[in-house]
């Protein structure tokens, strides 16, 4: 169980680093199987990886915002008109929402979303040249879905944030490292909202701060913060679109196995 939370975390990390993800999307399949072997109650299982993946995003994001600022590629203007919108939907999804929502809907709802991500990543379809980032009013709107996305599926935004400010004519490396920096505000507003709402629905449990499984946590961002620079490093040197097509592909197959796991839960299959 150490071992394979100490390779999540490190591929997880480095990942958060090189596209401006926080992990979470890569992370939250594999904490489901690792949860379910471990015995966790099956109504927690779900829940548990995507508030504990939420959890590790947190410090990965203050790692790897702090590698691409010194690159000079964070849009910092940009991260503070998105934060408050951001700030308001994570804790609408993690403090509101998140508790209503049973394993089997959450499954299928994450399996949608990593997919249509994946295709997103596929696209080269190139914006209008005279388009731009909205205004205030805009930003607060797109950041309000952004952070109640993410928080629904446990991910950073980098999956949401980046293509917007891409379709935006942001250029693909300040997109990348300003997402980075938007994970923190996303992380931390759904994480309030998972333990508080966790604590709230299922008490106090061994091993759980609400929904966050802490002692997997801890293994977690132990490689994930360490390795967060690695891929920020690489961010701004590798081809980027060649990565995120292979990466789109490891999506698909993530997307494919919560769809399994949904269609299951359903008693479909």
């Amino acid at each position: 169980m150490i071992l394979a939370l100490l390779a999540l975390g490190t591929f997880g990390g480095f990942m958060a680093g090189l596209l401006g993800v926080g992990g979470g999307m890569v992370l939250v399949p594999f904490l489901t199987m690792l949860f379910a072997w471990q015995k966790m109650p099956a109504d927690l299982v779900v829940h548990a990886a995507i508030a504990t993946s939420m959890g590790m995003i947190v410090f990965t994001s203050l790692s790897s915002m702090r590698a691409h600022h010194k690159k000079g590629a964070v849009m910092w203007s940009v991260v503070y008109s998105l934060v408050p919108g951001i700030i308001l939907g994570g804790l609408l999804a993690g403090g509101v929402a998140f508790r209503f929502i049973n394993t089997a809907w959450l499954a299928l709802f994450f399996a949608v979303f990593v997919g249509y991500s994946a295709m997103n990543m596929l696209r080269n379809k190139k914006p209008k040249p005279s388009r731009q980032l909205p205004g205030i009013a805009g930003r607060t709107a797109v950041g309000a879905g952004i952070g109640f996305i993410s928080g629904l599926v446990g991910a950073g935004g980098g999956f949401l944030s980046v293509p917007f400010m891409v379709w935006c004519n942001v250029s693909i490396r300040n997109a990348v490292a300003t997402s980075a920096a938007l994970g923190f505000p996303i992380a931390v507003g759904n994480s309030i909202g998972y333990i508080s709402s966790g604590i709230e629905t299922v008490g106090i449990q061994d091993g759980m701060l609400g929904y966050v499984y802490w002692p997997g946590l801890l293994v977690l961002i132990t490689m994930s913060v360490l390795l967060a620079p690695v891929g920020a490093k690489c961010a701004h040197s590798w081809p980027v679109d060649r990565l995120k097509r292979i990466f789109a592909c490891l999506l698909f197959s993530i997307s494919a196995y919560m769809l399994y796991k949904s269609l299951t839960a359903f008693g479909v299959i």
